[in-house]
């Protein structure tokens, strides 16, 4: 699970799930039509043709709620369908953009293969996407009853609490190999999705940046959230100000899942809204951390914050 922010556009990826009764909201056709095109193309043809989504009102209503603050989570619990069988996107684009923002930073999550259902909502310049895998919610239980994922989705419970770390390493070290695997992939040049770069300048690891990093980490791993935005509605330039950072641009990817420090850099890289965060040749500078999940959910949250800081 991955997502990507820089100060001049906004998409938020979070896996989670939810099935509430709601309206048909006239207003998600754009969104909606984007995906279809995304996945009938292949995004252009970088990935396999998809079927067709269904459109299920009752996704629009887990939309709707999820842009009014309820948690999908939570909404999941109460509706059956299991966190791991849902994606969610939410855009903030014009209309026009919708198209584009996805091919760029989500491409390979709405054209997934197993995906069978969709919902949108849409407020303003804002879109939230619900997509649910083939999954069939079962008739809902009675309060308290704990729902069972289908064998596919199903995994052992966990051990502990708290997720399995990375093997035993320092900050520093961490720090050390990500900045590693970030500069020589600046150093050659790559492709992000179909868009090439150039080789950019290394970057230099900041202790500041660092510190923002494992923050936010900390409190999407303590609250069970997957978002940019942090719960008192903070963005990732904010964060930075906040420590005295000055600035003159912010970027920011974050992860859920990965287990050690070359799974979440390549799975950044294979995403081209994320890779396009490392290849900018702005940033100068770099800070990345994690944190083990405390809540519902008992993963890994990785955060990697750039900057160009001002002269």
């Amino acid at each position: 699970m991955y997502g990507s922010w820089t100060a001049r556009m906004r998409v938020s990826l979070i896996v989670s799930a939810g099935l509430v009764a709601g309206p048909a909201l006239g207003s998600a056709t754009d969104a909606l039509s984007a995906v279809e095109a995304l996945r009938e193309g292949g995004c252009g043809g970088v990935v396999p043709a998809a079927r067709p989504l269904r459109h299920e009102l009752a996704l629009d209503g887990v939309a709707q709620q999820w842009a009014d603050g309820l948690a999908l989570a939570a909404a999941a619990e109460r509706n059956g369908y299991p966190a791991l069988a849902t994606s969610g996107l939410h855009v903030s684009s014009a209309p026009a953009g919708i198209l584009e923002a996805l091919r760029r930073y989500a491409c390979r999550t709405v054209t997934s293969q197993d995906l069978r259902g969709v919902g949108v909502f849409r407020r303003g310049f804002d879109s939230w996407i619900v997509m649910t895998a083939d999954y069939r919610a079962p008739a809902l239980p009675s309060a308290g009853a704990r729902i069972a994922l289908p064998p596919a989705l199903a995994s052992p419970p966990p051990e502990s609490p708290r997720a399995a770390l990375p093997r035993t390493v320092t900050a520093a070290e961490l720090a050390s190999q990500a900045l590693g695997l970030v500069n020589e992939v600046r150093a050659h040049g790559t492709r992000c999705g179909e868009r090439p770069f150039a080789p950019a300048p290394p970057l230099a690891l900041s202790v500041t940046l660092a510190n923002v990093a494992f923050g936010h980490a900390a409190d999407m791993a303590e609250h069970d959230y997957f978002e940019h935005r942090d719960l008192n509605g903070k963005s990732p330039a904010d964060r930075v100000r906040a420590v005295g950072y000055r600035e003159k641009l912010v970027g920011e990817n974050i992860a859920y899942g990965p287990k050690s420090v070359e799974e979440v850099v390549q799975g950044w890289l294979d995403s081209p809204g994320h890779c396009e965060n490392i290849m900018d040749p702005r940033f100068a500078e770099m800070g990345i951390a994690y944190a083990a999940g405390r809540s519902g959910r008992h993963g890994l949250y990785w955060v990697q914050v750039f900057a160009e800081p001002q002269a």
